[in-house]
């Protein structure tokens, strides 16, 4: 986690939380990126505190329901605001191309299960070490051990949605009108913070940890949901993406920052993504005990549950491979057993043996993109072991002066069925059936071949 001089020229070699990387003109400093935390959209906000003032047919004792997205689509000719709001959302920037955004959703459907595990054990659980994050998801509630899988299944629906297909991505596509439900969500979560802090000062330290959910909280989502699986969680489990997916994929993601009124400079090329990622890791991870409890309730929530039915000592040895030991380590995740060690090896053997060989034969990889598109959002709805129906992103978990997250307690639980502990196996499996299918060819041929000709075989 400190800087030294690089042997390379007058750069920097920086080594934090088990990355390395060279300081280049693209990476901002923790004081060029300080501002941003007190900046915010400051648009959306305008607009949130319009829509609520408009009368509904609605319970008039859940004002936090109120179909946000709905009401600003039906009055956006009424206001100005409104209307700014409305057709920001709905003009497309002229850098957007629309078969990159194709082959970018084509991409994380490629890569499903270990970009779904990045997503779940690196990107969130990872992002509890995000000092400020915490500081505002801690008081919504929504990482309480007991709802954050549902939570968490919510997050995948936007997600899903987003890479859907392109028409989802176009104005009035199921992946944009989610994005802007999320964008209305985070800044009615914003006003219900600052409105408490307002009447109780010490709720939350603006000056410390910035405005709620601003500009650089926005950026470092992003970043956790594109750069950080590209450059940090797939080559943590051997899959390494061509240039040609890394920018389809980051392309994908800077559209969704722009609809969640995102800045997206920091996104406009791979080069500066990538450096927008390293300097975030420096500026904005910083665990504290509060990120340890949500990342620790991230586990006993997920134990055993659908779909992944994985047991809470595999997703911590998954997360420590994901986040590496130091960041592990400070987020209080449990070192694993060497079983557990053996089989996240074998976990990523098949993962990353499946990754290299299917996209390199074209029908199959249309195959199980199309498959996995489908079964996906099945999953997701499915009333037993998904959300049952597609969320709205209503503000569910409302920020109160008595609320806090406090640290879950483990259920007693059984498997049900298998789940992504059988991949692991499988993997074991075909690790060892390669090394005996080797081994015996090996022994064949020193029994068969005559021992000059092996070894000028060997070395031709």
């Amino acid at each position: 986690m400190a800087l030294k001089p690089s042997r390379h020229g007058n750069s920097t070699e920086c080594h934090y939380w088990d990355y390395s990387f060279h300081w280049s003109n693209l990476h901002r400093s923790e004081e060029e990126l300080r501002p941003m935390a007190y900046t915010c959209d400051t648009l959306a906000d305008e607009c949130v505190e319009r829509l609520n003032k408009i009368p509904t047919d609605g319970d008039s004792d859940k004002p936090f329901h109120n179909d946000l997205y709905t009401l600003l689509k039906d009055h956006a000719n009424e206001d100005p605001k409104l209307q700014e709001l409305w057709t920001q959302v709905n003009t497309v920037p002229e850098w957007v191309d629309w078969k990159q955004i194709q082959r970018g959703q084509d991409v994380f459907f490629r890569y499903g299960l270990p970009i779904l595990n990045v997503l779940s054990f690196e990107s969130l659980l990872g992002g509890m070490g995000a000092i400020r994050v915490v500081e505002t998801l801690s008081r919504t509630g929504g990482f309480n051990a007991k709802v954050v899988r549902r939570r968490l299944l919510e997050t995948l629906q936007h997600v899903l949605q987003v890479n859907s297909s392109a028409e989802g991505m176009k104005p009035g596509g199921e992946g944009q009108i989610s994005t802007i439900r999320v964008r209305l969500l985070h800044s009615t979560v914003r006003l219900r913070i600052l409105s408490l802090t307002n009447q109780k000062p010490d709720y939350y330290d603006v000056q410390k940890y910035g405005t709620p959910v601003n500009d650089l909280d926005c950026i470092g989502t992003i970043n956790t949901f594109c750069s950080s699986v590209v450059w940090l969680g797939l080559p943590r489990q051997g899959i390494f993406l061509s240039q040609q997916e890394i920018e389809d994929y980051i392309a994908l993601w800077r559209l969704v920052a722009w609809y969640m009124g995102t800045p997206t400079d920091l996104f406009e090329d791979t080069q500066t993504a990538k450096a927008t990622m390293e300097s975030l890791l420096i500026s904005e991870i910083d665990p504290t005990d509060v990120g340890r409890v949500l990342a620790k309730n991230i586990i006993l929530g997920l134990e055993n549950t659908a779909p992944a039915y994985a047991s809470k000592e595999f997703m911590e040895a998954l997360s420590r491979l994901l986040n590496g030991e130091r960041l592990s380590d400070e987020l209080e995740i449990p070192r694993s057993s060497l079983y557990y060690k053996v089989l996240i090896w074998g976990y990523c053997f098949w993962v990353s043996g499946t990754s290299f060989i299917i996209p390199r034969i074209h029908f199959i990889d249309r195959y199980m993109i199309s498959m996995r598109r489908k079964h996906f959002y099945k999953v997701l709805l499915d009333e037993k072991i998904g959300l049952g129906r597609e969320s709205r992103f209503e503000f569910k978990y409302v920020p109160t002066l008595a609320r806090t997250t406090r640290l879950g307690q483990r259920r007693s639980t059984k498997f049900e069925r298998s789940g992504v502990e059988t991949v692991a196996r499988l993997g074991l499996l075909a690790a060892f059936t390669a090394v005996v299918t080797l081994s015996m060819g090996l022994i064949f041929a020193v029994r068969v071949i005559p021992s000059n000709q092996l070894f000028s075989v060997m070395w031709t």
